[in-house]
């Protein structure tokens, strides 16, 4: 009865859905049946039958992912890459890097910098036509050579739609892509200080897409983005989906709850809750993403600066005329827009803001040593590791210095406790399915009240959700918390806005791959409840407020002490 049971097992995993050519399907199908068959009755001994099926599954795996294997760093096998299933409608197209499958990565060396390069703002930029050269030659390559724009674009194509996102992978593995894309063009143009700019976002002077960006002589214009986000429409880091227009934009902007561009003070309220209060490294940097681990699953979960503002950018300047609001809001074809590498050069430059504050990096070994591969500016196949990308000054780059107005941009309460009435909120039973266009609210209990301050230091106060959704589409809803008024008009600037889950399309790993993906989303709460003062209050009311895409299965909500406590 127990190797019965074992076997059934065994069937589960394989069946399971792997990243597997048809070659090692059909692996697959061997071991398949040399369970069925009973020929792994012989192996009576547990020990010994899982040890056959590993020398089968050790071949058949590829992309890091080998649901046999035990935690360690992640690193990808550059030669089992695989072509991505694409959203619907999308012409076949290969990620994987060219000629990997003959070559081996080598480690790579970081050269000794005499002199930083500094990284400079999208709208203050002084080397625009050393960057329009560059993008031009690099345009002009070859699609397979590992320089080329193609393969530029194809290195998040390759990475990014399976499972570099939702994790603490997130964000080494940009700053890596980022720094080899810049050393290639300094290359292209023999300067090897070259910089690209950000697009800084976070303030009111870098709110428009940068002027260097619509220019449509130029090599960093892109056709593929929102129309009716152009200037002077100032972006939205919060963005819920919905559009006004330019000509009735001053009309609207105060009455559509659909588009809050232009909202200066929830922006910066925005950067203030998914920055400045997050200060722990797990909630900012991300859940563990490990070799082995099963990528988009209960254990893994985004960081904070990635859900908001990085998705909602994302969206906000994909073009919504297109299937997949490509190129920028499709996460396969977001970095053929040039305004990409700004954008994520930008989230760079938020996370060297976040350490600036006195916060730490994740300290686990399997993080520190997680690796990627690329081309470097010599053509040379190399392999990276996230413990050398902890300081932009290492790698030879910082960012030019900057005020901060969302340091001052704390939310504000929209009563106080003494004009508050309670809402009659009844507990939802577990699981639910949150519907597009319906608001819902929930009481969830706090296991402990009235905390003192060392506790509080030590761990925060987190809301969890587990979810269950389809991540080839796209996803938004917002959170609140003890909302008693007009909570369809909630807004980042107000406390009661406790923070969003974003998710932008992702293309599923195979053709069998059904693209239902389980996730875990954690806001940090314990600032929020005090400011609301509610600290001594034994259960919270949560409400849920679908902004965009399909129907989201809300698995769980809880409250945990465990998900953001100090390493």
């Amino acid at each position: 009865m127990v190797g019965y049971v074992l076997n059934l097992l065994h069937l589960y995993l394989l069946f399971h859905p792997f990243n597997l050519t048809v070659s090692q399907n059909i692996i697959k199908l061997v071991i398949i049946l040399y369970i069925v068959t009973g020929i792994g009755r012989e192996a009576r001994n547990q020990k010994n039958l899982i040890y056959n099926i590993v020398l089968f599954a050790a071949a058949a795996t590829s992309f890091s992912y080998n649901p046999f294997a035990s935690a360690e760093p992640v690193a990808p096998d550059v030669k089992g890459c695989n072509k991505p299933t694409l959203p619907q409608g999308v012409e076949p197209l290969t990620c994987c890097p060219p000629n990997f499958e003959k070559k081996e990565p080598i480690d790579y060396v970081i050269p000794n910098y005499q002199t930083l390069r500094i990284r400079k703002p999208a709208h203050d930029y002084d080397n625009l036509e050393k960057y329009k050269k560059a993008v031009n030659i690099i345009k002009s390559l070859p699609d397979d050579h590992p320089h080329s724009w193609t393969q530029q674009s194809r290195v998040h194509c390759a990475y990014c739609t399976n499972s570099y996102h939702f994790s603490w992978i997130f964000l080494p593995f940009h700053r890596w892509y980022l720094y080899f894309y810049e050393r290639i063009l300094g290359k292209l143009i023999n300067d090897p200080n070259f910089t690209i700019p950000f697009w800084n976002w976070d303030a009111p002077e870098g709110m428009e897409i940068p002027a260097i960006f619509i220019d449509k002589s130029s090599p960093l214009y892109n056709a593929r983005r929102n129309q009716n986000h152009q200037p002077p429409m100032l972006v939205d880091l919060n963005w819920n989906g919905n559009t006004i227009t330019h000509s009735n934009y001053t009309v609207l902007k105060a009455i559509c709850r659909g588009d809050r561009s232009g909202d200066v003070k929830a922006n910066l309220a925005t950067m203030y809750r998914q920055v400045y209060e997050v200060k722990r490294p797990i909630c900012f940097y991300g859940k563990p993403f490990r070799a082995g681990q099963k990528p988009y699953s209960l254990k893994t979960g985004s960081d904070s600066i990635e859900l908001v503002p990085h998705n909602t950018i994302h969206s906000w300047t994909g073009d919504s005329t297109q299937p997949n609001d490509e190129d920028m809001g499709a996460f396969y074809a977001a970095a053929r827009d040039p305004i990409f590498y700004s954008h994520h050069a930008n989230v760079d430059r938020i996370w060297t803001i976040w350490k600036s504050f006195g916060r730490n990096d994740v300290i686990d070994p399997d993080y520190q040593n997680a690796s990627y591969v690329f081309y470097d500016e010599n053509e040379n196949l190399v392999r990276v590791k996230n413990n050398d990308a902890f300081d932009t000054k290492k790698l030879g780059y910082d960012y030019k210095q900057l005020d901060l107005p969302w340091l001052k941009a704390k939310p504000d309460p929209r009563m106080s406790k003494r004009y508050r009435h309670r809402r009659r909120v009844k507990k939802l039973d577990l699981p639910f399915t949150l519907l597009k266009d319906k608001i819902v609210s929930t009481v969830v209990k706090r296991p402990k009240i009235n905390r003192s301050q060392v506790e509080k230091d030590e761990k925060e106060e987190s809301l969890v959700f587990s979810l269950q959704f389809d991540r080839t589409k796209h996803l938004k809803f917002d959170v609140l918390i003890n909302e008693e008024e007009d909570y369809k008009r909630a807004n980042p600037k107000y406390r009661v806005f406790a923070g969003s889950f974003v998710s932008v399309s992702h293309a599923s790993r195979t053709s069998l791959e059904v693209a239902v993906t389980e996730t875990t989303f954690s806001i940090g709460i314990t600032d929020l409840l005090e400011q609301l003062d509610v600290d001594d209050e034994e259960s919270i009311v949560v409400t849920l407020v679908p902004e965009y895409g399909d129907e989201v299965i809300i698995k769980d909500i809880n409250i945990s002490f465990e998900e953001c406590k100090s390493q």
